[in-house]
């Protein structure tokens, strides 16, 4: 007969000491209840931390989701934003380039304008020196004439008296 089983051996009364304390562990101090206790209080734990865990990656998906959503919504205003940009530009050009033209027409008329005036004012200058020289050339005229005829004393004393009744 093994030892364990024999009541003469020592080992066989520390296994029946063992199994009493076992008993009165089990049954006195109802420790698989507790220790059941404690384990179903560790599981409910890592369960809320778990629920906590999903809660929290939903939560951050969602968070996720708005940040794209408003990521999106952000490179489309910048888009509709540098498109008016554009639009503004290129109507900003146009009327550059329509004041430009306009102004650049304006004084292309000046210019013809001054032009026109200029050549009046020279037409009118060449006549007046024309009438000044046409008066000459008949004062001229008129002086070999009456040097080459016969004087005629009255005409002499009327030449000179025109002189001082002028002034």
């Amino acid at each position: 007969m093994p030892a364990l089983l024999n009541p003469a051996e020592a080992e066989f009364w520390v296994g029946v000491g063992l199994l009493i304390f076992l008993a009165i562990v089990v049954f006195v101090a109802k420790a698989p209840a507790k220790i059941l206790s404690a384990l179903d209080a560790q599981s409910q734990a890592i369960q809320t931390n778990l629920d906590e865990a999903a809660r929290i990656r939903e939560e951050a998906q969602r968070l996720l989701e708005t940040l794209k959503a408003e990521r999106a919504e952000a490179e489309r205003h910048a888009k509709e934003m540098l498109a008016q940009a554009h639009a503004q530009v290129a109507r900003l050009e146009a009327d550059a380039k329509a004041k430009l033209e306009e102004s650049l027409a304006r004084r292309q008329l000046m210019a013809e304008r001054k032009i026109a005036t200029a050549e009046a004012q020279a037409a009118a200058d060449v006549k007046a020196v024309a009438a000044d020289m046409a008066t000459q050339a008949a004062e001229t005229m008129l002086a070999q004439r009456l040097v080459g005829a016969k004087a005629d004393p009255l005409v002499d004393a009327a030449i000179s008296q025109i002189a001082t009744k002028l002034q």
